[in-house]
């Protein structure tokens, strides 16, 4: 899971940021509908809200909060937004009004336990209030998602190799858990497939299945999906299979919903399937590698995103330490390399598309910085803005939209 640091951690100078001015009336989140994001891909003037998730040490206390001007590609310095106990990846309500992150809290005993908590974002200020805090089901949650409705939080944890569903409240409150699966068996790298890990989950477009990719096992489990109920059931067929190690960590839809990508965290790759929707099923299409032909260092990879447009689809590589680019052929769902792009930093552990699709904000783990990179909509093609913010292990990126 990469979460050593490395032993002396170098600083980065903090670039020059100009604040706008932002009047909040309606949040809208990058974590939305396609639909939802169909529609910002032409709104070039909004102003958002960027969340970061950490992991808390020595500097980081929690989720920190810029402001982001899609116009100008201006960005203000990160600030606290709330405490909490690595709060690593987050999710946004589908309503704008809350955020959700995993984190830990004590059990019995004072043992520490996954947890999820709940926060109310404050329109004006960007600050987070607590709501509540609850068990994740597992040990060590490392990936959530909040599903179309905004019912019901589903939760991957990688220590325990489980997937959890927990019902929100319409104040934005966790309910305690109402679905486990746990996952079980293994696969062949005696180091990291002992055991399932699952790393991450993902709601089908149509919000009727949830996709779960398993580090552990190389499957990515779909389970049926009852917002009503928050029931998590498996499908038939049950799982998608990539190749023995591969290691699958991430995983997107394409806009078109017709195609889904998983990246490959052991193996450096990234698998394209086509998605039959009605039945919730998966066809593998391609595998092709997310590294340079040249590159003989280690790497592993983190995370995957398909451009709003549907043309790119993005990867990032932790030891080359770089964006892998590709071109989506929209009528076969295959990819073609474009490019490979330095993240200025170590371990870029998650990067974010803002709404728009005009910016990309890449998240450098061991070098406690955010690079900014303008995405060209032709060719998909990444450059730096310029512009770098300094946080601690920051681990996630997330855009809510003011209006």
């Amino acid at each position: 899971m990469f979460r050593a640091r490395a032993g002396s951690m170098r600083k980065l100078r903090r670039a020059t940021f100009v604040a706008g001015s932002f009047t909040a009336v309606l949040l809208l989140s990058a974590c939305g509908t396609i639909e939802e994001k169909a529609d910002t891909v032409e709104s070039n003037e909004k102003e958002y809200l960027v969340y970061f998730g950490t992991y808390t040490g020595e500097e980081s206390q929690g989720i920190y909060v810029s402001r982001f001007n899609a116009a100008t590609g201006e960005v203000t310095p990160p600030v606290l937004a709330a405490e909490a106990t690595d709060p690593n990846f987050l999710a946004v309500h589908p309503s704008r009004r809350f955020l959700y992150a995993v984190s830990r809290m004590q059990g019995q005993g004072g043992q520490p336990i996954g947890a999820v908590i709940s926060f109310a974002i404050d329109k004006v200020t960007g600050k987070l209030a607590l709501l509540n805090e609850v068990s994740s089901g597992g040990p060590d949650p490392t990936h959530l998602n909040v599903d179309h409705t905004g019912r019901v939080v589903v939760v991957a944890d990688y220590v325990g190799g489980s997937v959890s569903a927990l019902p929100v409240n319409e104040d934005g409150r966790l309910r305690e858990v109402s679905a486990f699966v746990q996952h079980t068996g293994s696969s062949v790298d005696p180091e990291r497939q002992k055991a399932p890990h699952a790393h991450s989950v993902n709601f089908s477009p149509d919000n009727r299945f949830v996709v779960a990719a398993d580090l552990g096992l190389d499957k990515l489990f779909v389970y049926r999906f009852d917002a009503e109920a928050g029931s998590l059931v498996a499908n038939d067929p049950a799982f998608a299979q990539v190749a023995p190690g591969a290691g699958p960590r991430h995983f997107t839809f394409h806009p078109g919903g017709k195609f889904a990508y998983v990246i490959n965290e052991q193996q450096s790759t990234v698998t394209a399937f086509a998605y039959a929707a009605e039945q919730g099923a998966f066809d593998e299409l391609q595998t092709i590698s997310t590294l340079p032909n040249d590159f003989a260092g280690t790497n592993s990879t983190a995370e995957i995103l398909a451009h709003p447009s549907g043309r790119f689809l993005y990867g990032s590589n932790r030891g080359h330490n770089s964006i892998a680019v590709f071109a989506v052929d929209s009528d076969k769902g295959t990819l073609t390399p474009v490019e490979h792009v330095s993240t200025q930093g170590e371990q870029p552990r998650n990067f974010q598309i803002d709404p728009t699709g005009r910016y990309l904000f890449a998240a450098n783990q061991n070098t406690d910085n955010v690079v900014v990179f303008r995405i060209d909509a032709e060719t998909g093609r990444l450059s730096p803005t310029g512009q770098m913010l300094e946080i601690d292990s920051p681990v996630c990126v997330r855009f809510v939209a003011l209006d």
